[in-house]
């Protein structure tokens, strides 16, 4: 019985040690910049030179937390899926506006997963653990929003108005499919979105 207990134990800490391995996992290629992939952490963000963009970003984007007080309570029982590039100028200023937001209305950060992108032209745009696929993650970043394990909407890229103001329209299910239409036709050719 302790055998079992103490080979139990051992099993869930080296399982947990593995895990705690893979976030904020960072590469570099050829003596460039690195850049992290896969599951990373805000504290991952704040560190090293991703802190250089990060930390600017966040402490200067002024939230209008007016907007989310009506749908706050019902935004912390959703889940947040992010795919970034830590290389990427949108998601280097919309992540950390992003996290702001949620910061501010306490949201639950164990309901928040951010997947680092690879940018090497063998891996362009997937993680190391595949999390992106089957999601039709073409632009970074991405913020995908799930109720009770079902996608409900998602912001691609950057938001078609305000951060806030598409997070209520989502929230809300308000009918935003036609302006996000509207706004890949305005601001890229030939791109093709699931509309949801």
């Amino acid at each position: 019985m302790k055998l079992s207990f103490l080979i139990t134990t051992l099993l869930l800490g080296f399982a947990c040690n593995l895990h705690a391995q893979n976030i904020n996992k960072e590469i570099t290629i050829d003596v460039k910049q690195p850049y992290l992939v896969g599951e990373i952490s805000i504290l991952g963000l704040s560190s090293n030179s991703y802190n250089t963009w990060f930390q600017p970003n966040f402490e200067s984007y002024k939230t209008n937390t007016g907007k989310l007080e009506r749908i706050k309570e019902v935004l912390k029982t959703y889940q947040v899926l992010i795919f970034m590039g830590t290389w990427c100028g949108d998601s280097k200023r919309e992540v950390p506006r992003f996290i702001r937001i949620l910061k501010s209305i306490d949201f639950p950060m164990e309901n928040l997963k951010i997947v680092a992108l690879d940018k090497s032209k063998n891996s362009y745009k997937k993680s190391p653990q595949g999390e992106e696929w089957g999601l039709n993650i073409r632009r970074v970043p991405t913020f995908i929003f799930y109720k009770n394990g079902r996608e409900i909407n998602r912001i691609i890229e950057s938001p078609i108005t305000t951060l806030e103001d598409d997070i209520v329209k989502i929230i809300l299910h308000e009918n935003i499919s036609q302006t996000i239409r509207q706004h890949y036709i305005l601001t890229s050719k030939n791109v093709t979105i699931q509309l949801l």
